[in-house]
């Protein structure tokens, strides 16, 4: 400390801090002030220039940018902590189990269950609703599948949905001799869900602080929702307003009445809430056979997946945001959904635009389209984790098309960077399991040993900018937040493991230690 040494609200020392600014500094230590970062270096410098009665000694650890999730549902999966949770289940018997024990803890209301994937099964195919009958006669059970694109009801369900055999499209009710099974895909899937009661006030605040929290708890700072209604925004507004609610969330509008009408008011910047951009579907999810396929699915010739929307409908939402200047981000999984998207990228600006508009998932890319990414400046939006989950089955879902499936550097090529996120609660919220699954391209248990089509990982460092500083930038706020540079938001996540330098099998076990917004220490490991 010196005469001249400037006050400061907090100072780490000792750290091994990776800054993730251009030239990828890596410092020792930092200065906070205000909720910004006013200096970083080494603990030399600091230490003679700022003053703090809070000085924390790292002790060597490593410090990171706020991890940034670029696309992920952050309200949904603070509902999934409400209900019954059926994520890694290897049976339907194993589901029932669960159910039974769910409905004696929560005796009322609709029977709840998320996260079951029937590819983790014996038999990998779609169960139907018949024991669901016997054990839940009057009580409507609905059971969303973890990709969120199918669910599975019961009797009780469907008829509390008013859902007639004839409302749908053949390819989005399943049927077994002549009679619907109970398994609903995309728009039919939806309408079960739109019968569910409404949540309370209190039930969303509830499931958004414990999201909230756990989401802390491994390092995340931001996250972009990717859909939500406008009072589902109206309410993270206020929450975030009255101080409780401190992640800072980038929110995509779903096209309802109300978000439309917000496009004439222009996007909205708040110092935690920044509401820029529309969410759209081209179609649906893989394991569900509903993404749709310039070519029919392998194991089911019979089809080639759902366009969930009309073209001319994502050219009109797509056309008004353009004109009031909101970026788009369409969830496109197959190559027929992602050259359709391209293709009125393409259509509304006449060509290229600086507006960022994002193909969120680009799972399945047809080769001739690639090279677009980049002539047309369009972000692929990537989720690592997809790849390593998927891995398993995907291949007998596409066949030789798999070579076009998960080509993370192929696409970061086109323009130089790409955002990565983990669209929790499909997977998991934690973000090194992206960062691992990105560069690794192996589960959590180190399969397959010689990893699942390497020739399309990504670098460690381009794995941490994917999900700080590209991240941030594909939510237009690169020059706020995604470094740990002099004048930007003071938020960070301290880990017990180096990312860039150990060991591969070290990476899954990394724990956050703690994590800081704004300056502010929401989490420290106990």
């Amino acid at each position: 400390m010196t005469a001249k040494s400037q006050p400061v609200d907090l100072i780490i020392r000792n750290a091994r801090i990776y800054t993730v600014d251009q030239e990828f500094t890596v410092a020792g230590a930092l200065a906070v002030k205000n909720g910004l970062f006013v200096g970083v270096g080494s603990d030399e410098e600091i230490l003679k220039k700022f003053t703090s009665d809070q000085i924390i000694n790292a002790g060597g650890k490593t410090i990171y940018p706020g991890f940034i999730d670029a696309h992920c549902h952050f309200l949904m999966y603070g509902r999934t902590l409400q209900k019954a949770n059926l994520r890694d289940t290897k049976s339907f018997d194993e589901i029932l189990a669960i159910l039974k024990n769910h409905h004696k803890e929560n005796p009322t209301g609709w029977l709840e269950g998320t996260g079951w994937d029937h590819n983790d099964w014996p038999v990998k195919e779609f169960p139907d609703n018949q024991q669901l009958n016997e054990l839940f006669p009057d009580v409507p059970a609905l059971l969303t599948r973890i990709d969120e694109h199918a669910v599975l009801a019961n009797e009780a369900a469907i008829r509390a949905a008013g859902i007639q055999p004839e409302d749908f499209a053949g390819t989005e009710i399943i049927r077994k001799d002549g009679k619907m099974t109970g398994i609903f895909l995309e728009n039919a899937a939806g309408a079960l869900k739109k019968a569910i009661p409404p949540v309370s006030r209190e039930g969303k605040e509830e499931a958004l602080m414990k999201a909230q929290r756990n989401c802390f708890a491994v390092g995340l700072t931001s996250v972009h929702d990717a859909g939500l209604l406008y009072d589902d925004i109206a309410l993270i507004d206020s929450l975030q307003t009255r101080g409780d609610l401190k992640m800072r969330i980038y929110s995509m509008m779903l096209p309802d009445e109300k978000n439309m009408a917000r496009l004439a008011k222009g996007p909205v910047d708040k110092p935690r809430l920044h509401v820029a951009s529309i969410k759209l579907f081209a179609d649906g999810a893989l394991g569900s056979r509903g993404a749709k396929l310039l070519a029919p699915y392998s194991d089911a010739p019979q089809t080639s997946g759902i366009f969930v929307n009309d073209k001319e409908y994502l050219e009109n939402i797509c056309h008004k945001a353009y004109e009031a200047g909101f970026q788009v981000n369409t969830h496109c999984i197959g190559d027929a959904a992602v050259r359709r998207m391209l293709d009125i990228y393409e259509e509304i600006p006449g060509g290229p635009n600086d507006r960022r508009w994002r193909i969120e998932h680009a799972q399945i890319v047809a080769p001739e389209d690639v090279s677009r990414f980049g002539q047309l400046k369009v972000i692929p939006s990537v989720q690592t984790a997809h790849c390593t989950s998927d891995m398993y089955w995907a291949e007998e879902r596409i066949g030789e098309r798999i070579r076009n499936a998960y080509i993370y550097r192929e696409l970061l090529k086109e323009n130089g960077w790409l955002p990565n996120g983990s669209d929790f609660p499909i997977e998991e919220i934690n973000p090194v399991l992206g960062f691992y699954a990105g560069t690794v391209r192996k589960d959590p248990a180190g399969w397959p040993p010689g990893r699942f089509q390497p020739e399309n990982s990504i670098s460690r460092r381009d794995a941490l900018r994917a999900m700080t500083i590209w991240a941030a930038k594909a939510a237009f706020e690169e020059k706020e937040k995604g470094s740990i540079e002099t004048g930007k938001l003071a938020d960070f996540v301290m880990l017990d493991t180096d990312l860039m330098e150990a060991k591969e099998d070290q990476l899954v076990g990394s724990k956050a230690l703690m994590t800081v917004s704004n300056g502010e220490i929401v989490y420290r490991k106990e």
